[in-house]
């Protein structure tokens, strides 16, 4: 058969986490249409959304012979087996929230599952969109050895006209999901670099 020697070029399996747990959530909504995009327009990625809510606060009483408790031992499987990071991170109180803070730290817990990976951030809020909350991940990051492209930024100003998503958190302003594509075109070719670099 004509191709048939041809070896399939690998997917890049992206784990998707949101910092807001809310059901309309716009960092939710950008991440939905994350992975519309990558279905519909970008060959050779997929976006699996990971649900952190199930997650424990972080208490390490709870780690017993060297075991988590089951819902984290899911979540840093799914961390493991992920190739990127895309990470829809709202702003509150000047910095990322809570229960991505909790999620970060069980998967970092040793062995450390976000190291040497790529990963992307991208938000929507108020007065910058964000921004606060993704320049303290990045730092974060740091010690997580995770390598976050840094461009191009996404910073959503979600409450200025015209309206960027509907009642439910989905997006819909057309240009803001072109900045999107863009910013997983950019994490899918860093992927790719870091992966050559083997």
């Amino acid at each position: 058969m004509e191709g048939a020697g041809l070896a399939m070029k690998p997917v890049i399996k992206v784990a998707a986490l949101c910092g807001s747990l809310r059901r309309a959530s716009f960092n939710g909504g950008l991440i939905r249409s994350a992975i519309q995009l990558c279905d519909e327009s970008i060959e050779g990625m997929k976006i699996e959304y990971v649900d952190i809510a199930p997650l424990p606060f972080l208490n390490t009483d709870l780690e017993v012979d060297g075991k988590f408790p089951v819902p984290v031992e899911a979540f840093r499987r799914r961390i493991r087996g992920a190739d990127a990071f895309l990470f829809a991170s709202p702003e509150y109180n000047y910095s990322f929230t809570g229960p991505l803070k909790n999620a970060i730290d069980w998967a970092s817990r040793a062995p450390n599952a976000w190291a040497d990976k790529p990963a992307a951030i991208v938000s929507a809020g108020g007065n910058f969109g964000g921004g606060r909350s993704q320049y303290h991940l990045r730092q974060v990051g740091v010690f997580l050895d995770l390598h976050f492209i840094n461009k191009p930024e996404l910073f959503v100003h979600a409450f200025q006209p015209p309206s960027k998503f509907d009642s439910d958190g989905n997006l819909i302003d057309p240009e803001i999901r072109e900045r999107l594509k863009q910013v997983l075109l950019s994490l899918q070719a860093f992927t790719l670099r870091l992966q050559n670099k083997c």
